[in-house]
């Protein structure tokens, strides 16, 4: 499936860069759990960082039902980015130093997820990154979920932009005397830090000792 190009979508510059199709949008969503939502408030604009989790067309993020960024978003346009950062691409003229990098920009208008499904999609968002933990866990109060609202929005307008390779520099810039390449970048999970609370004898389960996220 491929997504329709839109006005907001389409790419004015580097179009080489831009993809609708699924596979890609989904794909970079799937790698990069942190992205930002951006939203208005009395005419200006914010944007907030949270952790997004896709579940086949749609996408989630989740808050205080208090929160500002929350209740205005509710039935609202937003425009919800993910970006990683791949490598720093090392130019011979500092204009030319760029960046590999994969990021989703989306739009769409936010739902509100009712109460009767929230429990499940809250248990999808840790179950994606952690298979497996949601039933292990302490079950979420009656509070704790009343004051937790969950957001959504379809995947149907949107594009990823990826960039990848060495530098482009200006032709007679080749023949300077000056290092240019890729510095890759990773994200990686790094060794547990255990709790000096835990409770003597309760060790990691697999679903952490196992953990191998990379973005």
């Amino acid at each position: 499936m491929t997504l329709e190009i839109t006005p907001r979508t389409r790419l004015r510059r580097s179009h080489e860069r831009g993809h609708f199709d699924r596979n890609t949008i989904n794909a970079i969503l799937d790698a990069q759990p942190m992205c930002s939502v951006g939203y208005v408030i009395d005419g200006l604009p914010y944007v907030t960082p949270t952790f997004q989790w896709r579940e086949g067309n749609h996408v989630y993020w989740h808050g205080s039902s208090a929160s500002r960024a929350i209740r205005a978003s509710k039935g609202a346009e937003v425009c919800l980015t993910v970006s990683i950062l791949d490598g720093f691409v090392m130019a011979r003229s500092g204009m030319h130093h760029s960046a590999n990098t994969r990021s989703v920009m989306l739009f769409g208008a936010a739902f509100v997820v009712p109460d009767d499904d929230k429990e499940a999609r809250l248990s999808a968002f840790i179950d994606g990154l952690w298979p497996g933990r949601a039933a292990q866990l302490r079950p979420n109060t009656a509070q704790e979920l009343k004051a937790t609202t969950v957001l959504g929005m379809e995947i149907a307008e949107g594009s990823a932009k990826i960039r990848t390779g060495m530098p482009v520099d200006d032709d007679e810039d080749y023949a300077l005397p000056i290092w240019a390449g890729v510095i890759p970048m990773e994200t990686r999970a790094g060794p547990l830090q255990p709790d000096p609370q835990n409770l003597p004898g309760v060790e990691p389960p697999a679903h952490l000792t196992d953990y191998r996220w990379k973005a």
